[in-house]
């Protein structure tokens, strides 16, 4: 017999075996990796929160200006004993091997881990994070199919170039996609031989902590890979400058990359930078209307709006347009009405990443010129989910959200809103459509939906952004460069440029002439009168 009060009872047991099961995913608390040697880390610390609860999931603990200076220090001392930077490119690229295997293990529970830290459903992730191993396997046969050359020098030389590492490299992370974005930059660096010190997101930092520790579990030296988590203004700020490190390379706001941009360049030092994004989707009065839809709401909504190529204005010809938005919003209610625990593999969107980034979107729309239209969405959400009974109110929330009518002087136009809110706008000729799509700061991503093969060639190569994509969306692979024009950044994420960027180029100039052919011709201080004589300059 049931007694009173038994259904609060099992809930409250049942919240608490979620909370335990969710605990052994990952520590109570974090510091840097390696912990710091007999160093202090210093007293400031946060919590990270679980987006769709707010519940602490941790507490870490800053890496102090002190803390930080001494592990770049271990890093260059790391790096100048050869252990890794010398050692053999076969070597390397085994252990790199060795560690995509041990990542496969364990991506279900890294997996989880990133929905608790970001609020992206459990879909995503998987299918995400389960891609990663991919990225240490394309470095890795790099390193083995990855050919020196001989330069073809005047004279009997023997000039050949090398590919070198750089020395203390450090890579500053976000948190939309922490873990994948940290391997797409500590997968190169490593294979290059370089030590690697990654900043990752204080909103989302465990699986790169976490796969820190995993990295030198399966041999890569330790002080090789280090994580140091905390602030940009001081943790952040400590690494960038510091003299040893001789290239950065960021994920982050354009307004942070100009920032740390200028503090690097006091250095002298390397930087790659992938910024901010207003993806424009171009959709043809050809295209396919179904696939149209289909990709312009995975482009859109993918990560609740919170990537670098979110397809924010989708930009339709005119006799398709009304077809389009009818699809289109429909598309868009159904994946509200199925939006639940990011938990659920049902639910079909998470949260943006904390209530802070909520009220900036809530501001932007309210901001808004009176032209603007919220067609659907615009509001966060708060009440119990159709799908699973979730509670919204207890998380950071926000719909799929469309407004049209808005011209390209507002605010939803112009600047990135990193969360699920697309702006739509009518074209009518080519002409037109690539003006819109071009008529933007920003210049990483873009889409095109076309029949037309003509068109879509003659479209992507108008198109000002470093990625294209034809009849799809935000397609990447290990060996395809990634990166943007115009503010969205420089340099280039992925395939050849990415581990020729983590290293530098190396000439040896040997003298293959003989003893006797060389006094001859290489005494340019020569006695001899002979204007032959010590002819060889260069």
């Amino acid at each position: 017999m049931r007694y009173p009060g038994w259904k609060a009872v099992s809930a409250r047991r049942s919240a608490t075996v979620a909370f335990v099961q969710r605990r052994m995913l990952h520590q109570a608390r974090y510091g840097c990796y390696p912990p710091a040697s007999g160093i202090e880390e210093g007293s400031e610390e946060f919590t990270v929160l679980n987006p769709a609860t707010g519940e602490s999931l941790c507490k870490v603990t800053c890496a102090s200006e002190k803390v930080v200076g001494a592990a770049i220090d271990k890093a260059q001392s790391v790096y100048a004993s050869g252990i890794w930077s010398k050692s053999s490119a076969i070597h390397r690229s085994k252990v790199l091997s060795n560690l995509a295997r041990a990542l496969e293990v364990r991506i279900p529970e890294f997996a989880k881990i990133e929905t608790l830290q970001t609020g992206r459903t459990i879909r995503e992730m998987n299918a995400q994070l389960g891609r990663l191993p991919e990225w240490l396997d394309y470095f890795a046969a790099l390193l083995r199919t990855n050919q020196a050359f001989v330069a073809p020098t005047q004279g009997k030389l023997l000039n050949y170039v090398q590919r070198v590492p750089l020395g203390v490299v450090a890579q500053i992370t976000p948190f939309n996609h922490p873990l994948l974005i940290a391997v797409k930059k500590i997968a190169p660096a490593l294979a290059a031989g370089n030590s690697v010190v990654v900043k990752p997101s204080e909103l989302a930092p465990i699986t790169v902590l976490e796969f820190a520790k995993l990295a030198e579990s399966v041999g890569v030296p330790h002080g090789v890979l280090t994580v140091l988590p905390g602030y940009g203004p001081t943790t952040g700020k400590a690494i960038v400058t510091n003299p040893h490190v001789r290239k950065v390379d960021i994920t982050a706001g354009t307004q942070t990359g100009r920032t740390l941009g200028s503090l690097v360049g006091a250095n002298l030092a390397a930087f790659t930078a992938e910024l901010g994004g207003k993806a424009p989707i171009v959709v043809f009065n050809d295209a396919d209307l179904a696939s149209a839809v289909n990709g312009a709401a995975f482009a859109a909504f993918v990560a609740s709006g919170q990537t670098c190529v979110s397809g924010t204005r989708i930009i339709v010809q005119n006799e398709i347009y009304d077809n389009f938005m009818d699809s289109f919003v429909r598309k868009t209610e159904s994946i509200r009405r199925r939006m639940g625990d990011p938990m659920n593999p049902k639910s079909t969107m998470g949260t943006v990443i904390s209530l802070h980034h909520l009220e900036r979107i809530e501001g932007m729309i309210k901001r808004r010129r009176s032209q603007g239209t919220i067609v659907t969405g615009g509001k966060s959400m708060d009440g119990i989910s159709e799908l699973d009974g979730f509670d919204f109110s207890r998380g950071s929330f926000f719909p799929p959200t469309i407004v049209a009518d808005i011209t390209s002087e507002d605010e939803l136009w112009k600047e990135e809103v990193f969360g699920p809110v697309i702006v739509v706008r009518r074209f009518s000729s080519e002409a037109e459509g690539v003006a819109l799509a071009n008529d933007c700061k920003y210049g990483l991503g873009a889409g095109i939906w076309t029949s037309d093969l003509s068109r879509a060639h003659r479209v992507a190569a108008d198109i000002e952004t470093g990625l294209c994509w034809v009849n799809t969306h935000h397609r990447n692979d290990p060996s395809s460069p990634w990166g943007g024009m115009k503010e969205s950044g420089i340099g280039r994420e992925n395939g050849l440029e990415a581990f020729e960027a983590y290293s530098q180029s190396k000439s040896t100039i040997v003298n293959i002439a003989t003893a006797e052919e060389t006094r001859q011709t290489d005494d340019w201080f020569s006695d001899e009168t002979d204007e032959t004589a010590g002819r060889r300059y260069g």
